[in-house]
């Protein structure tokens, strides 16, 4: 009986939120995965010779309704979750990761992959579709096909453990994020916040019912304190529970959990033939090899330490000079680069706030989005959203057509996860000669408005909303057959592209005319703030590099050796730290145990991709500023042959058909100040 009215099991084209009951999932993944099972049984039982349309598209477009509830499910338990979806997910991930297994491990199914992929010099096959073939076969090959019945179970075994692991990673890290707060009661301990931030932390407070301020660890409520807060104990305080997030020893703590996700994912690329999770990783990125992610982010990391050495005296030296600081430690980072940036620069977030109220600045992204591409965006009020915060726009080319559905979820919630991101409740494909469009997503955790003033950003949270609409240009325009092949379906190390390269108008008076007002009297943001904007963005760029790169390189070291003798996970990355460290070593705090990026997102053995991408972005840059930055010539050779394309080739193929030459770090170099 629940079947029938069951929402998630009947055809919609929009997510139908409203009507979805947490009830309702467990039985739609159960029944959408038998149905896709029987979907693999009609091509493994085909009697028919296999061929790429029989058996390559058909696998490609099996599983949609599976897909679509996945989409609903996991970007709830992201954006809106409760104690009843995470205790789901628990439940459905092993499902999912054992289907998935059953797939990659059919053998039948394989043998006519197989096939079809050893046959592939005789079939007259376009681009898309060689890529796609290849894709598919190496999902098998790259998942165990090849194996021997033992090794496949183990296998299974291993992918099981690791799906439940990265989930009971992330499950730690916002529960400890959760459960802290400090509770300020005095007006001496909130000294030096701006106003935006001491009333948004007001608003905290009074909405845990409970007098004068709560900071939480929550990016909104954290980066201002620990910008602004004059009092150093305080800073220190919130600093050491930020950076211990899961290194307590307590419930939460992930350090087994880092250590067996490293282990297991070691043997994992064994079974299958590479010597490390970064050689099985790196086979499908452009950097192909651990050894040039090495050496990439070495040569990167020769160019920038001196400057952020030098940058870290100046620092040392302020912070002396102004508060008798002999050793400047965490805490006093931000705080004091942002008094030092003021001193330099005269700028600081509090003036350029009021020009940068939300609306408008949405309003902005969409209007450099009409410029470069064409499109129109329209918000409609008749699509289904799973919270009140969410907007939705329709979304147009030029002559009218529809492009996207395009929702966009700006503020923190409890039930939602910090950061940013673009996800997908819908993908794009054409499939019976119908061009189905995608609906796309960005979420991100912008300061609300408070009764007094509306959402102002702060410029980081400016280039933040530009860097996601990138991402989402990217789905947005996504033009291809294969769903397996649409949008973000990209190497992780081409897919920052879009989203980096957007953030580079944030930065363009042109641009910035557009959309950067003042909210109460209209006023164009000045050009001498425009030109500080400019003057600032390379402050202390040694530092930032130095900080990413130390990521990245942590990261590899996770990942590109055998890590079955690591024992003490706060030595080895004091060693992996040790050609990037500036400041002292806090012992309590632990960088690894909160790092989700590696450990839950998706980015193990590619967190470098940030720096790679840049390298393409400020090249990519640079041919815009050489044609005008709102030139629709090179717009729409960026849409062509990068935001259209997805995965139908090998990007670096892409990118020189929209460059003309392969990409040059020195472009980044010089944005960067460190040439």
């Amino acid at each position: 009986m629940s079947q029938i009215v069951n929402p998630l099991l009947q055809p919609f084209t929009e997510a139908p939120f409203s009507k979805i009951k947490d009830t309702h999932f467990k039985p739609a993944f159960i029944e959408a995965i038998a149905s896709s099972r029987k979907e693999i049984d009609a091509i493994t039982q085909d009697e028919a010779p296999a061929t790429f349309q029989n058996t390559i598209a058909a696998l490609d477009y099996a599983g949609q309704q599976l897909d679509r509830i996945s989409s609903v499910f996991f970007n709830l338990n992201s954006a809106e979750t409760t104690d009843q979806i995470q205790k789901i997910a628990q439940e459905i991930s092993p499902m999912l990761s054992e289907f998935s297994n059953d797939i990659t491990l059919n053998k039948q199914l394989f043998a006519r992959v197989k096939s079809v992929y050893d046959n592939r010099t005789k079939l007259s096959l376009t681009t898309e579709e060689k890529t796609l073939l290849e894709k598919k076969y190496k999902s098998f090959a790259r998942n165990g096909a090849n194996l021997s019945e033992d090794k496949k179970s183990r296998l299974r075994e291993i992918d099981t453990a690791l799906s439940t692991l990265s989930l009971q990673f992330g499950e730690n890290v916002l529960t400890e994020t959760n459960s802290y707060e400090l509770h300020l009661t005095n007006e001496e301990d909130v000294k030096g916040l701006p106003e935006s931030a001491k009333e948004a932390a007001a608003a905290m407070a009074t909405s845990k019912e409970k007098e004068g301020w709560v900071i939480t660890l929550d990016y909104p409520s954290y980066i201002p304190f620990m910008k602004y807060a004059q009092n150093r104990e305080l800073r220190k305080k919130l600093s050491l529970a930020f950076g211990s997030k899961a290194f307590k020893g307590n419930e939460q703590d992930n350090q087994a959990n880092v250590l067996d996700i490293v282990k297991l994912r070691h043997e994992r690329a064994n079974l299958l033939g590479y010597e490390t999770h970064a050689h099985f990783v790196l086979e499908e990125r452009m950097a192909k090899t651990p050894e040039n992610v090495i050496n990439f982010l070495n040569t990167i990391l020769e160019k920038a330490k001196p400057a952020a050495q030098r940058e870290f005296a100046q620092l040392e030296d302020f912070a002396r000079s102004k508060d008798n600081i002999d050793h400047l430690q965490k805490w006093d980072s931000a705080y004091y680069s942002e008094k030092l940036k003021q001193q330099l620069f005269s700028l600081d977030d509090e003036q350029l706030k009021p020009y940068f109220k939300l609306e408008n600045v949405i309003s902005g992204v969409f209007k450099v989005a009409e410029k470069l591409f064409g499109l129109q965006f329209e918000q409609v009020t008749d699509v289904d959203t799973y919270h009140k915060d969410v907007k939705t726009y329709r979304v147009t080319d030029t002559s009218g057509n529809y492009i996207a559905l395009f929702y966009a979820d700006f503020h923190p919630r409890k039930g939602k996860r910090g950061g940013a991101w673009m996800t997908s409740f819908k993908g794009q494909k054409i499939q019976d000669g119908v061009n189905e469009r995608p609906h796309i997503s960005n979420v991100c955790n912008f300061t609300p408005s408070t009764p007094t003033k509306p959402s102002l950003l702060t410029f980081n949270e400016v280039t933040t909303l530009f860097h996601e609409f990138g991402h989402g240009l990217h789905g947005m325009l996504a033009n291809t057959t294969y769903p397996g092949l649409s949008g973000t379906s990209v190497f992780w190390d081409f897919v920052e592209l879009p989203s980096q390269v957007l953030e580079n108008w944030c930065y363009e008076k042109e641009a910035l005319e557009i959309f950067a007002t003042h909210y109460e009297t209209g006023e164009v943001i000045p050009m001498e703030l425009v030109q500080k904007i400019k003057d600032a963005a390379t402050f202390q760029e040694g530092m930032q590099t130095l900080r990413q790169l130390s990521f990245g390189l942590l990261d590899m070291q996770w990942h590109g050796q055998d890590p079955t003798n690591i024992k003490d996970i706060k030595k080895f990355e004091i060693a992996a730290f040790k050609d990037t460290a500036l400041y002292p070593e806090t012992p309590k705090t632990c960088m690894s145990t909160s790092f989700s990026h590696i450990f839950q997102g998706g980015y193990s053995a590619g967190y470098y991709s940030y720096k790679w991408a840049e390298v393409l972005d400020a090249d990519a840059f640079e041919y815009f500023k050489e044609q005008g930055i709102f030139n629709s010539e090179i717009g729409k050779k960026f849409q062509e042959h990068i935001l259209s394309k997805g995965g139908t080739e090998d990007p670096m193929v892409l990118y020189k058909r929209f460059r003309g030459k392969e990409p040059q770090s020195e472009a980044l170099l010089r944005r960067s100040g460190l040439l």
